[in-house]
């Protein structure tokens, strides 16, 4: 374990060194008369966004700027407008009302790395006494976000006027606030923290699949099943996930590429759940999936038990998909430390973050092998039934997988297809006739698999969605008057970024955007729980509601996630005016209270 980290912390560490915000942008503010020098030194490899440029005076009621020209700009990979080296703009200033004797001036400004790595828009004010005269330029200062601390020592007028204005310290987003976190906490209390934010995602469907996963793994296992094998055996499997997903996590951080995202296209999904097939069916006694003979003889050399069925490195591999594939799910622990990873570069303290957090999101699974090891059945007919509800189990998976690329009534029946088969294998057409016991018990849980799987295949049929509610088409339909009381949600879909910002600053309501995918758990939580409740559905009444699908993970897709700083669905960006509530930024699932309280903060 131990050799295996250090491999993994050494690319990181030779891929840390990005410049901080403050490092990557000093700007300056002077005013001369009544015109305002805004200049903003930039660092090598880094370019300002002319887009995210924005410049205004307070008290807006009795002042206001002038028209002022953008020097001309280049253009990115994307090919949006930057400036690179060193920006700098004249913008004079209009007073509305003569007596006014103090001016704020207001810089927004935001930029990227070379490398893909965009940061956080920051917001700074420059406070002017007009009675005072001219007033020096104004060095690199911290962003409005992380507060200002005043000097010690005594400051005159004209020394605090060429100042940033001290501010309260603004309400961060969750993930920020967790970013934050990993930059002010030691390094003990960050594992600490982070293996509890992983306890927590455990008890998330993202992790649920990995659950029938690695117990049909123990349970392939066959003869000679102990608790201690069941625990290496879970091991493996949990470091191999939690490798995978902090090296995933990491690339992404750094370079805004979203590893897990990129897999979830129709052939991997496809080709995973295949895989899911054909393990079913080799526990169904169709055929035994195993390493060669000759191979099995050499890795038994090494280990006693490492070469049958495959031995630790199957699970290792099982592992690594799994992360991948079966759970790319972005909560806000993820979220917040990949800001902090694309801020800093500090790649060592955030993928060991996201480590300790993926052995929290594991130790429920190394709970559930090790007691699948202890409470095997001996050999025998007990085996030979566990084995096929552990493949029927395995079939459920490659459904709930598929369900992600398939059309909803497609993957009703194949549920349907999968219970009802179930069902007649468990004997429940056939006559009970004496026998009792046992069988009466598996003929009554095969009824109602089949009355279940018929149900399934009716709503397939009548164009229900959601497996647990198959027959929503004999409900009664509300009322009219009902139906008006409590309208759902009506997205938007916007497919380009020009299109996304041109809605945004146009809109004279406040604006809801949701980054969804077909793929993603989270995403239809929100979309069958949170986004139905008549209470949510209610207070978004007000709001102008965005939608961006990155089922595709398109290009475009990915240039609109990038803009934003999203690493992946879900996400909610809430904006006012044009320019984005920072701090009721939603990242992962958020029930219909929690996601209430955020409106209403």
């Amino acid at each position: 374990m131990k050799r295996w980290w250090t491999l993994l912390l050494l690319p990181m560490m030779l891929m840390a060194g990005f410049l901080s915000v403050d490092d990557a942008f000093k700007p300056s503010v002077s005013m001369e008369g009544r015109t305002f020098h805004v200049r903003i030194d930039i660092a090598d490899h880094i370019h300002l966004t002319k887009e995210a440029l924005k410049f205004a005076v307070e008290p807006a009621d009795k002042a206001a700027l002038g028209p002022y020209t953008l020097p001309p700009a280049g253009k990115d990979e994307f090919g949006d407008e930057v400036y690179s080296g060193r920006f700098a703009v004249d913008i004079p200033l209009v007073l509305k009302d003569p007596s006014l004797t103090r001016v704020t001036f207001v810089l927004t400004y935001q930029g990227c790395s070379d490398r893909g790595v965009c940061y956080p828009p920051v917001t700074k004010k420059y406070p002017f006494d007009l009675k005072a005269g001219t007033r020096p330029a104004v060095g690199a200062l911290k962003p409005l976000r992380s507060g200002f601390t005043p000097p010690k020592s005594p400051v005159t007028l004209s020394e605090a006027a060429a100042r940033p204005a001290a501010s309260a310290k603004p309400a961060l987003s969750e993930e920020e606030s967790i970013a934050s976190t990993l930059k002010t906490k030691s390094f003990g209390i960050v594992l600490l923290t982070f293996f509890g934010f992983g306890l927590l995602l455990a008890l998330t469907p993202c992790v649920f699949p990995m659950i029938p996963i690695l117990s049909s793994i123990i349970v392939a296992q066959g003869e000679g099943m102990t608790a201690r094998r069941g625990f290496w055996l879970s091991l493996v499997y949990v470091l191999s996930m939690a490798l995978t997903y902090t090296a995933a996590g990491v690339l992404a951080g750094l370079f805004g590429a979203n590893l897990q995202a990129a897999l979830q296209n129709p052939w991997v999904i496809s080709a995973f759940a295949l895989l899911f097939v054909a393990l079913a069916f080799s526990m169904f006694g169709f055929y035994e999936l195993q390493l060669p003979a000759s191979w099995q003889t050499k890795l038994s050399r090494t280990s006693d038990e490492a070469g049958r069925k495959g031995g630790l490195a199957g699970v290792a591999v099982m592992g690594f998909l799994s992360a991948l594939i079966v759970g790319p799910c972005v909560a806000p622990p993820l979220a917040g430390a990949l800001i902090y990873i694309g801020q800093t570069g500090d790649a060592l303290l955030g993928g060991a973050a996201l480590f300790v957090m993926s052995l929290g999101m594991g130790a429920p699974l190394l709970l559930i092998g090790t007691g699948a090891g202890k409470f095997m059945p001996k050999p025998g007919g007990w085996m030979s039934v566990v084995s096929k509800v552990f493949g029927v189990v395995m079939l459920g998976v490659a459904v709930w997988m598929l369900a992600r690329i398939l059309p909803e009534s497609v993957t009703l029946g194949l549920w349907a297809l999968l219970f009802i088969v179930s069902a007649v294998y468990m004997g429940a057409l056939e006559p009970l006739g004496t026998k009792r016991g046992w069988n009466a018990l598996w003929k009554g849980m095969g009824l109602f698999l089949l009355a279940y799987g018929l149900m399934l295949l009716f709503g397939a049929f009548t164009g229900a969605s959601n497996p647990l509610d198959p027959l929503k088409v004999l409900k009664s339909r509300p009322a009219a008057s009902a139906v008006a009381e409590n309208p759902r949600l009506r997205f938007a879909r916007v497919g380009s970024l020009e299109e996304l910002l041109r809605r945004i600053r146009s809109s004279q309501k406040p604006v809801m955007v949701d980054f969804r995918a077909d793929w993603c758990v989270s995403c239809k939580e929100l979309e069958e729980s949170t986004f139905v409740d008549p209470a949510v559905v209610s207070a978004l009444q007000g709001y102008e509601l965005l939608q961006v699908d990155v089922t595709e993970n398109s290009p475009e897709e990915k240039k609109m996630m990038k803009h934003f700083g999203i690493f992946g669905p879900p996400a909610i960006l809430f904006f006012r005016d044009g320019r984005e509530l920072a701090a009721k930024r939603i990242s992962g699932y958020k029930s219909p209270e929690a996601f209430l309280r955020i409106l209403a903060d």
